[in-house]
């Protein structure tokens, strides 16, 4: 039997909560073409989703889009079982499948899911479930695996979809959880853990590169500012982009009575925080605001975007703002390779946008920051979290009483 051909199922957040089968007619033509069932699951996955995309940010949103597309696209052609009727043993099954998709269905590349033509929404034929994140050299697709992160999100993803589907009393019970449980793929973690983060060196050569290119070009100034942001005051993606419920503008930069510059930011858990502004910061805000036409100091009744659009009106995207830091990351990798070799040069490769706000908190803390301060401009519900993260007493413990055994 041939591999069937995967089809994507879900758009982003912004079209799915107007979703219209008339601008799909692909996609409804490919789902009319298998049993009822199948389309009552779509049904249920985007009442999911359309949850997600109103509560949550909009990066929980696409990696649980990703996995309840990947679970249904399974039980679809694979399966071919109403999921209300799973066990654990079904789940464990498709834990295997997740483990080791079929080739062709991973991609080397990420591309739109759907492509927009006269008006209306074709799947795009390049788009697979899954993506096979290589190096220049590595490109067989049989070296494909999922990370135990990525497995990990995955259960939790579906764990939290056979919540919802119980809570609307379309399911009875929960096989994520019992099957995560007796996963032979995911391993027990008592490693120490290690800080996605850049040190000061590696830091300072990306912020001197996106200087660079922000001189040799000023549209890159947006860059320079991002990533300095990012970094100083220890920001997710999500928390200086555009929501429905939330815009990021420049008035959340405020000061206090004792001239204290703030930064008040809605973050994970609908939290509202206050984070430390420190002074060196500031002329990167004075340079950017100069750049756009404005004052040197935003005023408390301002309301431009902290990061605006090039061209349009309004904030920017999770992926748009992910795009700007990567533009640096990638001219960084290009420039320490020329100056140090692909080794040195590597680390900006597998820099996310995630580990500026790693970066940040870990050289605050060695400069010797009370982890206190540290841990309320995290945005952490305790100070335990920033030291099982950032700080690992117990490890750095263990390690320098490890030093003096003898061979």
């Amino acid at each position: 039997m041939a591999t069937p051909i995967p089809i994507p199922l879900f758009p982003p957040y912004s079209e799915l909560k107007d979703f219209r089968w008339d601008d799909y007619p692909q996609l409804k033509t490919h789902l009319d073409a298998l049993p009822g069932w199948c389309l009552e699951h779509w049904t249920w996955a985007k009442e999911f989703l359309l949850y997600l995309g109103r509560n949550k940010s909009e990066h929980t949103f696409i990696r649980f889009r990703s996995d309840v597309e990947k679970f249904l696209l399974w039980s679809f052609f694979f399966v071919e079982k109403p999921i209300d009727q799973y066990r654990k043993t079904d789940l464990l099954d498709y834990a295997e499948f997740f483990f080791k998709p079929p080739q062709t269905w991973i991609s080397l590349k990420n591309v739109d899911k759907f492509v927009l033509t006269g008006g209306i929404y074709e799947i795009n034929p390049d788009w697979r479930p899954f993506r096979f994140i290589a190096d220049d050299h590595e490109t067989d697709k049989k070296k494909y695996r999922p990370s135990q992160q990525s497995l990990r999100a995955m259960f939790s993803a579906l764990s939290a979809f056979y919540t919802h589907l119980m809570d609307e009393e379309y399911c009875l019970g929960n096989p994520a959880i019992m099957a995560k449980k007796d996963c032979k793929r995911l391993v027990k973690d008592a490693q120490v853990r290690e800080t996605k983060r850049l040190d000061q060196d590696q830091w300072r050569f990306l912020l001197d590169t996106a200087q660079k290119m922000a001189q040799e070009d000023s549209i890159y100034e947006r860059n320079l500012f991002l990533i300095a942001c990012m970094k100083t005051m220890f920001l997710r993606i999500s928390e200086l982009s555009e929501r429905d419920d939330w815009i990021p503008s420049m008035s959340h930069f405020w000061q206090d009575d004792s001239k204290n510059w703030w930064l008040k930011i809605y973050g994970k858990g609908k939290k509202i925080r206050d984070i430390s502004v420190p002074d060196s910061f500031l002329p990167y805000l004075e340079r950017y605001r100069g750049w756009r036409g404005l004052s040197a100091l935003p005023g408390r009744q301002e309301r431009y975007p902290i990061v605006e659009k090039i061209r349009g009106v309004g904030g920017m995207t999770g992926r748009q703002l992910s795009r700007l830091v990567h533009q640096v990351l990638e001219q960084a990798y290009f420039d320490m390779k020329a100056i140090a070799g692909e080794k040195q040069a590597q680390i900006f490769r597998e820099v996310s946008p995630h580990w500026l706000r790693h970066t940040g908190a870990s050289l605050e803390i060695e400069r010797g920051r009370a982890l206190k301060d540290v841990s309320e401009d995290l945005g952490h519900a305790s100070m335990g979290t920033t030291d099982m993260i950032y700080v690992q007493t117990s490890a750095k413990k263990r390690a320098e009483s490890g030093k003096k055994r003898e061979v």
